[in-house]
């Protein structure tokens, strides 16, 4: 039986209006809801395979770190 690997990504998630992840920024745009933002970056990545694992909330309000995953490629199992 195969053994599957993931992939992971760590997006730092600011509800006011930016996220962050490996150096790529997702902002909010005029008049977009706090929710529906969040909620586009999600749809984007779950488009993209992704799907969330965890949410790390920080101390700072409104901050998190999301931690998505999605199955890791064949490149990545050979290696």
């Amino acid at each position: 039986m195969a053994k599957t690997t993931w992939e992971y990504k760590v997006s730092y998630v600011d509800f006011r209006g930016r996220i962050s992840s490996e150096g790529v920024e997702f902002v909010r745009q005029p008049g977009e809801h706090r929710t529906g933002f969040v909620k586009r970056y999600l749809d984007t990545m779950g488009q993209e395979g992704w799907e969330v694992s965890a949410v790390h909330p920080l101390i700072r309000r409104e901050t998190s770190y999301f931690i998505l995953k999605r199955p890791g490629t064949a490149a990545q199992k050979e290696g």
